[in-house]
Parts: C-alpha cells; structure tokens; sequence
C-alpha cells in the first residue's frame, strides 16, 4: 500500500488549491477542510498499522532513478507523527470555525484561512515523510510561509511584530539550513538520509562534526531550543488561540523530529552526548524559571513550551532504547497536552476578556466546565500520576539514571525540579483564574488601574473599563457596553447579580459547543492517552528500536544493504 504514502502531503496541498476556488462559498471550504483533515487521521492510522507490521513504507517520487529522486518513507515513527498530528490539527480547525474566525473579514480573510492552514498541515506531513534533507528544507519553506500569514491573521500591529521577530528568525535558520545542505553535499555527494548514514561514517570526523553541529544549530531553532528559544515567547502569544495552539503544539515539534530523526540516522555514535545534556538541562531549567514569572497564561505556558522541549531533548541526548522510547512517547503527550490547553486559554480569553492573571479571577463559579477542561491538562503536563505525563516522564528519568554519570544523575534532578515547578507554575495559575475570589480580583485590579490609569477616571471606571469586563460578586462578567459598565458604583457592586446580567443581555461572551466540543474532545484524547499508555509505550519501544537499529530504514530505502 505504498500509494498511501505521499497522501498525507497531497491532500492537503489539494484542499488547499480547491479552497481557493471555493472562497466565496464559506460552507464548502469548512467541510473540505473538515473532510481532508478526517482523511489525514485515517491514511495515519492506515500507514501505522502497516509500518508496524509490514515495515517502513517507502515510495520514490518521480521519473528519478532510486537514490538520485525524493523518497518518501513512512516508519513507525513518521506515521505516529502523522496521525497525531491530523488529530491535533481537526480539534484546531474545528476550534476555529466554531470561533467564527474564518467569518470575520477583519481579523482571517476567509479566503486565506483555510488554505494556509491546509499548506501548514501539508509542510508538517512532509517534514515528517522526508527521506532526505533537501525535501525537510522544502518543508521549513512551506511551514514558514503558512506560519507568517497564519501570525499576522488580521494585521494589528502586535501580530505584525511577532510575525516579522518570527520570520526573520525563520529566515536565517533557512540560510544556515541551505549553507549546511551545501556543506553536507560537497562533503558525501548526496542528501538522501539512508544513504547518509552510510557515507557520514566513511569521511573525515571533523567534516562529520561539523555537520552535525550545523544540523543541530538549524533544528535547534525550529525547536526552540535553549538558548535559540528566545523569539518563540514573543511570537506565539499574540496569535489567534487557535493558531497559537497548532504553533505550540505541533510546530516545535517538527524540528524535535527532525533532531530525533537526524541523530539517530546519521549520527547514531554522537560524540555531542554531554553537549546535548547540558542544552536539555538548561532549557527546562529556564524554560520554566521563566514561566513562574509570567502574570499572562499565555506566556506562562509559552515558556513551559520551551521547558518541556528540554525534557525531549533529554531523552535524545540519552539514546538507547529507553531514551528513545521515553521521546517518543512524551512527544505525543506534549503535542496534544500542549494544544489543548492553549485551546482552552482561548475559551477564557474569550469568557473572560484578557489572560493576564491580574484581572481575571472567580471563573469557576460561572464556567465550571472550563475550569476542569484547564486542570485535567494542566496536571497532566505538571506530571501528576497517572496522567502520561508521568510515564513519559518516568521513562525518560529511568533511562538518564541508567546512564549512571553524575551529569546525568544532575539531570535526573534538575528533570525533577522542573516537573515540581511547572506544578507550581499551572496550579498558580488554575488558582487565580478559577479558584480566587472575584473580589479578590476586583480588589488587584483596582490596585493596577490606581497606577495606570487617567486621574479624571473614578476608581470604579477604571477598574470596569480595563480590557472590557466587569468583576462581580458571581465571577467575571465582560461588559458588553462599557460606557453602561462604567455607571457601576462601589455601592452597587454587591448588590449585582450574574444572573440579572445575563437577563438583560449584558454578558455576551457564553461559550458556544462549536467552541468548547472541540476543546473538550482534545482534553479528553489527552486523557485517553493515559488509558493506552500501555500499548501507546510498547509502539513506542518498536518504533524507537527502528530508529536505533536502521536496519529496516536502510533497506526499505536503498534496499539489501548486506
């Protein structure tokens, strides 16, 4: 079945030629999206059972003879990727039609949207496909360029901002990506990864070294990678919540792949072990260090994004079967963790009118259901058992304490450290938003607009008139007219009553199903994670013996390589 192979790449690229003829026709694209994306999940599921049990599944585009063309190859590993990643993007697309984003002219052009996105999933299924580095360079190309317009949805001058800090750091992580290509080609006469893993060993090791410290440099960036992570807290945040939300969830993961990928293929002896530890140990450790100083959820969780790259990065440096095994499984925990709860701080943007943690407070009491759609994937990225964020965790600390240095029992404890504080770090966070009481939030939020705000203002206008809500006794009320907020008194404050509010129409930010459906079904994926974690854990094992191996992903490529 190796015609399934390059589906994945063509559908999407399809969908999103026949989504541009179809931009006056907005229902027509909202299903064609719908129905590539349910395809996606399907041809993944399809090539993952084949790979596992027929082997990698490889296909030669083109006329080319074997060797010379663009291979495809789709290994345990690469179909994992690809139907998790069709998972994640469906609850996205669904997020963002049921926001209405599409709909609205000003904010995503309708006849943009559906395609960029359709060209983002395509970029990801070839990064994942590639067999070889000048096709994952085509695929940073066409990430870019979905990514940019996807950033710049609507084009305020923040997402402007972001969008030209992210491009311009794509750019030259391109460059160095095509110096490294150039190097890499002089050096072996070829790109093709199967035969790299060959012909890498045979030449001189510092020309080996070389590449490989320029491979990494290049996909460090795309992973955001300490200390090439600092543009990604400034870029993501400002996005749309479900752009952000495939951003964080899937984006950095590709060049995670790509590290996994290149590290185990090409390099299978890395003589960087201790260079890699000591970039996974600082890049959790200030990753999250950073987090507990974020008053906004979003970058909070941006910079847990960056954190957690630290423990992947761990498991790739460690190598042998349970560090390999440990990645791959903690990778798919972090894409759908990480997504779902970037979807679900879109809800409270959207219920509560801002992320900062110093205006919001009380949203329990009013949207009870967001609040558990928020701790149930935020214990499970902090690691609380028996969530997969603990066995993935648990499996890569065993795999660093089986290497036995003491820089990797330093690991072991600083892996540790970083688990307790990302607990720290989200609990805070569940606590302000939910659990603290509205007027406790109204009493921080008087306190920051005493400081900022225009002294012809009354004390009770400021506080009303600060990001377009209201703070009630029964939680936090947006105002649908501030100029009728702004007449609210002190006196009055304990006299309003949420369910008056909602009667005279004045609370007009109620969550839709087309909007919590899709958060809700992505939590629960993130639970189901827990419930096939054995089985989950056992493909991981397989797929991650593929890779140490290589045996099979030579000879699906090249053929007997006896």
């Amino acid at each position: 079945m190796n015609w399934l192979v390059p589906l994945p790449v063509v559908l999407p690229l399809f969908g999103a030629g026949l989504s541009l003829v179809l931009s006056g026709r907005p229902r027509l694209q909202r299903w064609l999206s719908v129905f590539v994306l349910v395809s996606m999940a399907l041809v993944g599921a399809v090539l993952m059972y084949q790979a596992d049990t027929s082997g990698p599944q490889t296909l030669w585009i083109g006329a080319w003879p074997e060797t010379v063309g663009i291979v495809l190859v789709a290994d345990r590993l690469a179909a994992l990727m690809l139907l998790v990643s069709a998972v994640v993007t469906l609850a996205v697309l669904g997020y963002s039609i049921g926001q209405g984003m599409v709909e609205d002219e000003e904010s995503a052009p309708l006849a943009v949207y559906h395609p960029t996105f359709l060209v983002l999933v395509a970029g990801v299924s070839n990064a994942f496909l590639a067999g070889d580095l000048f096709n994952l360079f085509v695929s940073f190309e066409m990430l870019l360029f979905a990514s940019y317009v996807l950033l710049t949805l609507g084009g305020t001058d923040a997402r402007i901002r972001a969008g030209t800090i992210y491009v311009l750091v794509a750019l030259l992580s391109s460059s160095l990506f095509l110096i490294t290509l150039a190097v890499t080609y002089a050096a072996t006469g070829t790109l093709t990864l199967a035969q790299l893993g060959v012909r890498l060993a045979e030449i001189d090791p510092n020309v080996s070294l070389m590449i490989q410290l320029l491979l990494l440099t290049t996909f460090a960036i795309k992973a955001a990678v300490f200390p090439l992570s600092f543009w990604l807290p400034d870029s993501y945040p400002t996005a749309p919540a479900p752009v952000t939300a495939v951003f964080a969830g899937l984006l950095t993961k590709v060049g995670v792949y790509a590290i996994l990928r290149m590290q185990m293929v090409l390099f299978p002896n890395s003589p960087l072990t201790d260079l890699l530890l000591w970039v996974a140990l600082l890049t959790m450790l200030i990753g999250i260090l950073g987090a507990i100083a974020q008053s906004d959820i979003k970058r909070m969780l941006s910079f847990t994004l960056v954190s957690h790259i630290g423990y992947l990065m761990l498991g790739i440096a460690v190598s042998g079967q349970h560090g390999v095994a440990g990645t791959i499984f903690y990778v798919v925990h972090h894409i759908t963790v990480q997504t779902a709860l970037f979807l679900v701080v879109g809800l409270v943007e959207r219920r509560a009118g801002s992320t900062s943690l110093l205006r919001i407070g009380g949203l329990a009491r009013i949207a009870p259901l967001l609040a558990v759609l928020f701790f149930v994937p935020a214990m499970n990225l902090a690691g609380i058992p028996p969530f997969s964020g603990f066995i993935g965790k648990v499996g890569l600390l065993q795999a660093t304490i089986d290497l036995g240095t003491p820089l990797a029992w330093t690991l072991v404890v600083g892996g540790v450290l970083t688990s307790l504080l990302t607990l720290y770090a989200v609990a805070k966070t569940w606590a302000v938003v939910f659990w603290r009481t509205p007027e406790e939030a109204h009493e921080a939020l008087v306190e920051l607009n005493a400081l900022d705000a225009q002294p012809s203002l009354s004390r009770r206008t400021r506080s009303t008139e600060h990001r377009g809500h209201l703070h009630t006794p029964e939680g936090v009320v947006p105002a649908a007219n501030i100029a009728e907020a702004q007449q609210v008194t002190d006196a009055d404050v304990d006299e309003l009553d949420f369910h008056q509010l909602i009667a005279t129409g004045r609370d007009t930010r109620h969550l839709p199903f087309s909007m919590m459906g899709p958060a809700a079904a992505l939590v629960a994926v993130t639970v189901a994670l827990t419930v096939v974690a054995g089985p989950l854990y056992a493909y991981s094992e397989r797929a991650g013996s593929d890779l140490i191996e290589g045996r099979a992903y030579l000879e699906a490529v090249l053929g007997d390589v006896r």
